[in-house]
């Protein structure tokens, strides 16, 4: 129950959001952490346009984060936090670090975070297995501090942070007489408890001396370590066990994987990477950040069960319109003012949709519903996206509920309604500056009736002149959306808010014709009409107006 407390739950709205699909994210997530104490974060699956840009600013609002798939990704589901080591340590310490997490992969990270290499149980059972020459000691460049804590034994001479970086490692069986002949400079010497022993090792140039089974060092011998660089450690192990254990000491870093590692990031999908993991042999596998740092490991094992992240989808309920990967979420909630779409869940979920002008006038009754306090600025965000999607209360899909909502808000927001919706509505329709592009998916839907699908984008502005400027570019435009899309047929509205009229641009094969028997509008045979467009006196909403009647006049 813990863990599904701590997830995260995604409040988002349609792709190429609008005013309405921002706000309500925003004002939805902000009532659901009020009431549930959970983390409820908003978010948008689009850029968000000169309109809604304008409403968040003037409300010293943040926009919501950009998310543009909600895909299962390594950061949703749980991951091993196999602490990172220090690549000096030694084998022995990195095995009774696997042993007491009961892992088979350690990761030896540097301070800063960033992974240095990997080690594995296979890496350290090769050790035992494996022949090495007796100088693999310090070929490895061997710490001091390591074969003290393998041999479990004390410094006499020295400094544990020195390291063994030259010369073999051998046992002092013979006489000292003998011994002359196979020490030589730089060696590491394990012996026993023998005065000559030791002496004649000391003063053959050894650079340490291991001595065994508890045995005593004399004052003299230490004298003379010291005088000779000589680190003298004593250990109670016997000299066959001291010989078996200090390749143990070895650090880590001369026998793990450092290249051709294969690791993932957080923001990876995991139906990416679980081909990835499936073709290799490794069972664990690293996890990094944005900037390289080690946060876990991961298995297929983590794999198993992971749940898609929660999401709240206000604004829309039809899968062509949702954010990517839709179908891999768990979907929790849908708040919305349309027709009921596509959208399927694994679950039954709390649905609600009312025939309203607006999905924000539905959160304000939620808000009053439960007695949460609308905040002037929540309030603001509101308001403007009843003033947006309903015209400023022109739009026939305006409602009483919607207008008494808005006018409400605006009150509590201390806003002016009337003046301050030209301003949004001004700042919305500056369309100067703006790319071809920019300005066809500004706000732009996609729906489908029977096997045809269709796209339709929508500008509304005061300004009858720039609505007339942008035509001919909407127009050169519309192909190539059309082809991009994989639509059958594309519509385009340039609404004049003032007048209430739209000139509906149509592209497709049928499109103008699907058009004109849709509203009964009569071919122009004068010749006059180079342009595939419609006059639309009175209408205004994509939703109510120009949808209905499209899919009405493709079906009969």
């Amino acid at each position: 129950m813990d863990q599904e407390l701590k997830r995260k739950t995604l409040v988002i709205g349609h792709r190429n959001p609008d005013t309405d699909s921002i706000c309500s994210a925003v004002c939805y997530a902000n009532l659901k952490r009020a009431v549930t104490g959970e983390e409820y974060i908003p978010a948008r699956a689009g850029h968000v346009n000169g309109e809604t840009r304008f409403v968040l600013d003037y409300f010293g609002m943040e926009e919501p984060a950009l998310v543009e798939d909600v895909r299962t990704q390594v950061r949703d589901i749980e991951i091993r936090k196999t602490k990172g080591v220090a690549d000096n340590i030694s084998l022995k310490r990195a095995w009774n670090i696997m042993q007491e997490n009961n892992v088979v992969t350690i990761p030896a990270v540097r301070e800063d975070g960033t992974l240095e290499g990997l080690i594995t149980v296979g890496d350290i059972t090769k050790t035992y297995m494996n022949i090495y020459d007796s100088s693999i000691l310090s070929k490895a460049n061997t710490q001091y501090s390591n074969i003290i804590e393998t041999l479990e034994a004390d410094l006499v001479i020295g400094t544990a942070d020195a390291y063994f970086s030259q010369g073999k490692v051998l046992i002092a069986a013979a006489n000292p007489d003998l011994m002359e002949f196979y020490i030589e400079p730089h060696d590491l010497v394990i012996l026993g408890n023998r005065y000559e022993s030791q002496l004649c090792a000391i003063e053959m140039g050894a650079d340490c001396i291991i001595v065994c089974e508890g045995a005593g060092v004399s004052m003299t011998i230490k004298k003379i370590a010291q005088e000779r660089g000589c680190t003298i450690i004593a250990t109670t192990y016997d000299t066959y066990t001291a010989a078996r254990l200090i390749n143990q000491s070895m650090p880590i870093s001369y026998f793990m994987t450092r290249e051709h590692l294969i690791t993932f990031e957080s923001d990876d999908y995991i139906d990416e990477i679980r081909d990835v993991m499936a073709n290799k042999r490794h069972r664990d596998f690293p996890i990094l950040d944005k900037d390289g740092r080690y946060l876990g490991m991961i298995s297929r094992r983590n794999l198993l069960g992971a749940k898609g992240k929660r999401v709240v989808l206000v604004d829309h309920n039809e899968k062509n319109q949702a954010v990517a990967g839709i179908e891999n979420a768990e979907i929790m909630e849908i708040i919305d003012h349309h027709r009921l779409g596509t959208i399927q869940t694994m679950s039954p979920v709390f649905f609600r949709n009312q025939p309203l002008g607006c999905t924000a006038t539905i959160i304000y009754q939620m808000y009053q519903e439960v007695g949460v306090k609308v905040e002037p600025k929540i309030a603001g965000l509101l308001c403007s996206a009843i003033v947006s999607d309903t015209l400023l209360f022109r739009s026939p899909t305006c409602t009483p509920m919607d207008e008494m909502a808005a006018r409400s808000l605006a009150e509590i927001a201390g806003i002016e309604i009337e003046k301050y919706a030209m301003e949004m509505f001004g700042a919305g329709s500056n369309l100067k500056g703006k790319s071809d592009e920019e300005i066809f998916y500004q706000d732009f839907k996609r729906f489908t009736s029977g096997k045809i699908a269709i796209g339709v984008g929508q500008i509304t502005s005061l300004n009858g002149d720039e609505l007339e400027s942008i035509r001919p570019r909407v127009i050169h435009y519309m192909e190539n959306a059309r082809q991009e899309n994989s639509l059958d047929l594309v519509f385009f509205m340039l609404t004049n808010i003032l007048t209430e009229s739209t000139d509906l641009i149509c592209e497709g094969n049928g499109a103008l014709q699907l058009a004109e028997k849709a509203f009964h509008t009569e071919p122009d045979e004068s010749g006059e009409q180079t342009e595939p467009l419609v006059r639309l006196p009175g209408v205004v909403s994509r939703k109510k107006q120009l949808i209905p009647a499209l899919m009405l006049a493709e079906q009969e």
